[in-house]
C-alpha cells in the first residue's frame, strides 16, 4: 500500500515529468532536465519556503523575548506556552514551516535517486509512462560534455558540498564567541550550530558522490535557490522592520 501511494504521489509524477522535460530540451539533456524540474519543484515549494526561511531570520530578532517568557513562566507552562503562540502569532512566525518543508523534500529526493537506480534512462519505461507524455526522439546523458549524470561525479558532489556550506552560512551565521556563563543547553545549541556549518557540506558532497550525478545536481539547483530565496528574504524582512519602526513612531508622536 505505501509503496502504491509513493508511486503514485513522488515516483511516477517525477518520471514522466523528467520524461516530458527531455522530450522538449533541445538535444534532450538529462542534466537539463534535471535542473528544470528541481526549478520547478523550487517554486511550487516557493511559499513554504519563504515561509520558512522568514521564521528562521524573524526568530533571530524575537528570540531575547522569547527566552525572557521561558525564563519568567519556566514553572507555569500553560502560560508559557499561551504567551509564546502570541508572539508567534504577533510576528508571523511559523514554527513548523521548515520541519514540514524537510518532510516534503524527502520523496522527491528518494523518487528521484530511485527513478535512475530503475528506470536509468535512455530506455524509457512506458508502463509507468503517462497517456500524454511522448518518448524522447532523443535522450542525452551527458552533461558539459564530460559528465555522464547516471554515473558518479566528484566535481558535481565537491560543486554540491560548496554550495551547501555557503546555503547554511546564509541560513544560520556562525553563533557567537562561547559564554563563561553559558548553561548546558546553550552551549549544546552552539555545538549543533557549529557542527552543521561543517558537517552538513562534508554529508551533503558524500552523499551526492556516493548516489550518482543527479542527486548533485539537485542539490547544486536547491542550494542555490535557497540562496536567492535568503537574500530575497532579508530585505523583505528588513522593508517589514523599518516599516514597523515607522508606524510605531508615528503612533508615538500622535
Amino acid at each position: 500500500m505505501f509503496s502504491n501511494i509513493f508511486h503514485a504521489i513522488a515516483y511516477d509524477p517525477i518520471y514522466n515529468f523528467l520524461v516530458f522535460l527531455v522530450d522538449i530540451i533541445p538535444g534532450g539533456s538529462v542534466g537539463v532536465a534535471v535542473i528544470l524540474a528541481t526549478v520547478v519543484v523550487k517554486i511550487i515549494l516557493f511559499p513554504l519556503s519563504l515561509s520558512a526561511v522568514r521564521t528562521q531570520m524573524v526568530l533571530k530578532t524575537v528570540q531575547p523575548k522569547i527566552k525572557e517568557v521561558q525564563d519568567r513562566l519556566k514553572d507555569k507552562k500553560e502560560e508559557m506556552a499561551k504567551e509564546l503562540m502570541a508572539l508567534y502569532k504577533k510576528y508571523k512566525i511559523n514554527p513548523f514551516s521548515s520541519l514540514l518543508l524537510f518532510i516534503i523534500q524527502i520523496p522527491i529526493i528518494i523518487a528521484l535517486y530511485l527513478v535512475f537506480l530503475r528506470e536509468a534512462f535512455p530506455v524509457i519505461n512506458t508502463d509507468i509512462l503517462y497517456s500524454f507524455v511522448p518518448i524522447p526522439e532523443l535522450i542525452n546523458l551527458d552533461f558539459f560534455g564530460f559528465i555522464t549524470v547516471t554515473d558518479r561525479s566528484i566535481v558535481l558532489a565537491l560543486l554540491a558540498g560548496i554550495t551547501q556550506f555557503f546555503q547554511v552560512r546564509f541560513a544560520m551565521p556562525a553563533p557567537g564567541p562561547r559564554k563563561k556563563d553559558a548553561t548546558m543547553k546553550e552551549d549544546m545549541v552552539r555545538n549543533l550550530q557549529l557542527q552543521l556549518r561543517f558537517m552538513m557540506p562534508v554529508l551533503i558532497t558524500i552523499f551526492a558522490y556516493m548516489i550518482s550525478a543527479v542527486v548533485a545536481l539537485y542539490f547544486i539547483t536547491s542550494n542555490l535557490f535557497a540562496i536567492g530565496q535568503e537574500l530575497y528574504m532579508r530585505q523583505t524582512v528588513k522593508k517589514e522592520k523599518k516599516e514597523e519602526e515607522i508606524a510605531t513612531a508615528e503612533v508615538k508622536e500622535v
